[in-house]
């Protein structure tokens, strides 16, 4: 009797159960740090979530207390203004690069710049907003800190916008064409509604990227303990909070800054997840 091939057959199943652990292994480790990092900030500063937390606007230094009302609302209109300034800007660029700049030399450079952009140090830009806006205006501000975030956005979107729209079938130009519609007006009624599902993916990566910097609100929006919506003053935002308070004397500011943790990192993760779902709705409708 031929034993060869069944232990043959034996080690070729405990290889392939071997790679296939192995490989499951490798595919955890890089959501290992996430669900470390979410098991800390939760073990850390749960016990400072509660209403009031989120309602009340912070306690005088070394004072139990208060809340981080203000960096909430100073982080959703910072965070919307820079959209505001970034959004049109990036996705009329994207359309010039997929549209009509393609593949000339102006184009090129517009792509090289754009992708050098998305890699200048946030504290760079930071930097710059403030010899661009602080300097003038001769005070720090919101609006500072948004023309900031923007200049993050902007290379981010134009990029998107260019892929998402180049993947729009030419028979759809070619059809509104032929019935005698401008180019111009084929692109926005026809070619951009058709990739703006694409488009607006995009623009939520962006946006999660800027939402949890502080380099650039250090130098821009330098942040307040009272509740302001004129973006002309200085405003304070979630990473402000987080960074001051972690780096204060006081523990109860540490817990502080824990909770605010929390609130910063759940915003972040529910922009990816609410992206991923809008790109999982394209790949479904190709």
């Amino acid at each position: 009797m031929n034993h060869t091939y069944p232990a043959r057959e034996r080690w070729r199943r405990f290889k392939n159960r071997f790679i296939l652990a192995a490989i499951t292994v490798l595919a955890l480790i890089p959501a290992l740090p996430l669900f470390l990092i979410l098991f800390q900030l939760f073990h850390k500063g749960l016990s400072s979530l509660s209403l009031d937390f989120f309602i009340h606007l912070p306690a005088p230094p070394g004072e139990s207390g208060g809340g981080i009302a203000n960096a909430i609302v100073g982080t959703l209109i910072i965070v919307g203004l820079a959209t505001l300034i970034g959004v049109p800007i990036s996705i009329l660029a994207g359309i010039y690069l997929s549209e009509y700049g393609k593949d000339t030399k102006f184009a090129e450079a517009v792509r090289i710049c754009a992708d050098v952009l998305q890699g200048v140090p946030s504290i760079v830009i930071g930097i710059v907003a403030y010899a661009w806006v602080v300097r003038p205006m001769g005070h720090f501000s919101a609006l500072s800190g948004s023309v900031a975030l923007a200049l993050m956005m902007i290379p981010v979107v134009v990029r998107t916008t260019e892929e998402v729209l180049r993947l729009v079938p030419d028979i759809l130009r070619e059809a509104s064409l032929a019935l005698g519609v401008p180019y111009w007006r084929t692109v926005l009624k026809v070619v951009l509604p058709t990739g703006m599902v694409g488009v607006t993916t995009g623009i939520l990566i962006a946006v999660a990227r800027i939402a949890g910097e502080t380099a650039p609100l250090l130098f821009t929006a330098f942040g307040n303990q009272f509740m302001t919506l004129n973006p002309l003053e200085p405003m304070n935002a979630l990473p402000l909070v987080i960074f001051n308070y972690a780096t204060s004397p006081y523990e109860d500011w540490w817990q502080q800054a824990w909770g605010a943790s929390i609130v910063l990192v759940l915003m972040v993760l529910a922009l990816n997840i609410l992206s991923r779902l809008l790109a999982r709705r394209i790949a479904g409708e190709k």
